[in-house]
This record gives C-alpha cells, structure tokens and sequence, in this order.
C-alpha cells in the first residue's frame, strides 16, 4: 500500500512539472530561453508607440495590423512601452493616479498579441523625459518637497523609488479588462524591464545601478514569480575598453549577474555611438560588441542574451538602405551562429517597426515592411532560421550550457 502511494505520489510530482512546464511562461534553464520544456530562439521588434495608439478605440486597427503583419514574417517578441509619465496623454498623471483609456490601450495590445502568439516585454520606466521617465519622477517628488538637484537621486531617493515601486505594482497586479486575466498571470507578457536604457553617469562605478536593480527586481518578484525580468541594460562594461567612448554608469556583467534578473539584454547603436566613423569602421566596431557580449554570456554571466535594440537611422549622413540592411545582417548572423550551437544569443529585437499611418511617431529607425522589401526579405529570412534552430533543439536537454 505504502508503495503504491509513493509511486503515485512520483506521477501526481512528474504530471504537475510537465504540465507547469507547458503553461506558456517563458522560463531560464542557465544559458537558455526556454518555452514549454523546449529551449527558444526567436526573433522580434520593438514598437514603442503600441500602448499610445490603442488608447484611442479607433485607431486600434493599426494595432491588430502591425502584430498580423509581425505574425506574418514570423516575429515572435515584441517590446514595447508600460509607461508614460506625466505630460501629454499619461498612463500614470502624477504619482498613483492612472489613466484607465490609456491602460484600456495597454489590456488590447497584451490581447492582440496572444491572439497572434507573440511574446511581449514590457518596459516599465524610461531613462529619458520624452514621455516623462526618471525626470519626471524626481519632478513629482522635488513638488513634495524632496531636496533633489539631479534626475540621478531617481535611483536613490526613497520617495522617488516609493513612487517606482506602486508603479510596479499598479501594472503588475491591472487586471484586463479584455481577457480578465491580470498581468502578473498572463503568459502572453514574456518579460517585465525595470527600465529603459538605464543610466546613471554621476556614479560611473555601477554601483549606485547595481543597488537599484537589486531593490527594484526583489520587489517585483515578490508580486510576480511568473514572469522573467531584465533591466533594460544597453551592454556598457565598466571601465572597459570595449566601450563606445563614455560610461554611463552601468556594469553589463555586474549588473546582469544580480539573482532576480533572468536574462541579458545588449542595445546597438554604431551609427549613434561613432558618428564620424564610415559605415566600414561602425561594423567592425559592431562585429566584436557582438562576439564579446555573446561569449561573456556565456562563460561569465552565464544567462541567456537578448539584443533588445539594434538598427540604423534613415537620418544618418549619406543613409542607404543597404547600409541598414548590413547592420541588421550582422547582428542576425550573430544571432543565428550562437543560436545553432546552443549559445546564450535567444534571438534579436530591431528598433522599431512602425504600421502604416503612424509614421509620424517614427525616429528614423522606423521600419515599414510593405515599404522596405529588402529589409522585411532579411526580417523573415531570420526567422525562419531561428525556426529551424527551435525545431532542431526541441526537447533538447543542454548538458555543457
């Protein structure tokens, strides 16, 4: 009798891991993405404006259009905005008080996503003040009374990180009003970011960074144990001489090392970071940002990366497509090399698509795939060989990480 409940005591525990395994979060085993039990490479895009637009009930046709056509060149990430701060349009107007057309806006993106099965990251504060981010946090807090003189003190001012965490917790624990299902439980969301591109140049050491993400990552997993989480990092080392030139007080190893974040992120920016440089010299600065965040990926931070934000600005000096199309091919093959040998690479989001009739909101990066033939033939090329690498590696256990 004894074993007879001990061996089902075995099947109830291998039924519940199998079936929690196939429940639609994203999880981490060492290097590796995983979805249901199978390691994941995917390819994606970033789309700022998602939240913005679909705020207004008529314009959400924009929405379902840019996540079917997405679908239809095989993307299956998409990161895109949590916030907006103050100002014109807020989802957040001053500290706790909340637009509900704005989150309505929120609830039909995470919505149109599952239905075309695309994974969302979710940015919950910006670095920069175009839709209020850090700055604005310290303005509410200077207007209560803080003693604040720079938009640094966001990272360690207590009322300022007391107004960040409610933030974490309102979007965490919103219940949609489309599905009813909250978002701390919703697998559609694949990751939350504690913000985007986090700077703090004050203190070029990383530390004052380093004891944000902790703070901030402990407090959020402790609302929701579900989803991943990654900082937002652009990949700056400290003090390190494969930097573009300037520190912004972030450590890509140190600060990705910290327990509760799952996995890494690397932004790509040559044509930004080298303005000056021919297109030759931005690649080859490219090529080795690249390999080197990819091999401390693996042997050193041992997690899984993410190149969260990489392209080319049609308002560069003597912009070509071509010269786009090189970029973006670059970081793909990188991408794809580590990915076909089971490398840390998970795949690879490109800065940004836009749908038609919201080119307005564009930065020059905005990429229009029935605009950009070349470009959208290199978008769906990619994918279908990260398809390949997923179906390669299905139920593949990965014993040397």
């Amino acid at each position: 009798m004894k074993k007879n409940i001990c061996r089902l005591l075995l099947i109830i525990l291998v039924v519940s891991e199998a079936s929690a395994e196939d429940d639609g979060f994203m999880r981490v085993d060492r290097e590796h993405l995983m979805l249901n039990g199978s390691p994941f490479y995917g390819n994606g895009f970033n789309a700022y404006w998602l939240m913005y637009v679909a705020s207004d009930p008529s314009q959400r046709s924009k929405i379902s259009s840019v996540f079917e056509e997405a679908s239809n060149h095989s993307l299956l990430i998409a990161r895109t905005w949590a916030f907006r701060d103050g100002g014109y349009s807020p989802l957040q107007s001053s500290p706790g008080s909340y637009n509900d057309n704005m989150f309505q806006g929120l609830d039909y993106v995470i919505s149109e996503a599952g239905k075309h099965n695309i994974k969302l990251i979710l940015s919950l504060v910006d670095n920069y003040n175009y839709t209020g981010g850090k700055q604005q946090y310290v303005k509410w807090a200077r207007n209560e009374g803080q003693n604040i003189f720079s938009d640094d003190d966001f990272f360690t001012n207590s009322v300022v990180k007391g107004y960040y965490k409610n933030h974490i917790k309102a979007v965490l624990t919103r219940k949609n009003s489309i599905s009813g299902i909250a978002y701390k439980d919703d697998p559609t969301i694949m990751a939350w970011e504690l913000m985007n591109e986090p700077r703090c140049p004050t203190d070029p050491s990383g530390n004052t960074i380093q004891a944000w993400i902790e703070e901030m990552g402990s407090y959020l997993k402790s609302i929701d144990s579900n989803h991943l989480l990654e900082a937002g990092l652009e990949g700056f080392y400290n003090h390190n001489k494969k930097n573009p030139h300037f520190e912004v007080g972030t450590d890509f190893l140190r600060n990705n090392e910290i327990a509760e974040i799952d996995f890494a992120t690397v932004h790509s920016y040559p044509d930004q970071w080298m303005t000056g440089e021919s297109d030759e010299e931005q690649l080859l600065f490219l090529d080795e940002w690249l390999s080197s965040h990819i091999k401390d990926a693996e042997t050193k931070i041992q997690k899984p990366l993410l190149f969260a934000e990489f392209g080319k600005s049609s308002k560069d000096p003597g912009y070509r497509t071509s010269a786009r199309d090189e970029v973006m091919a670059a970081v793909y093959e990188a991408i794809y090399s580590s990915a076909r040998r089971g490398g840390a690479a998970a795949g690879g989001l490109f800065w940004q698509l836009m749908s038609e009739g919201v080119e307005n909101l564009g930065d020059g990066y905005g990429i229009v795939l029935s605009q950009s033939p070349s470009t959208a033939t290199l978008i769906q090329e990619q994918s279908k060989k990260l398809n390949q690498v997923r179906l390669m590696y299905k139920d593949h256990v990965f014993t040397n990480g």
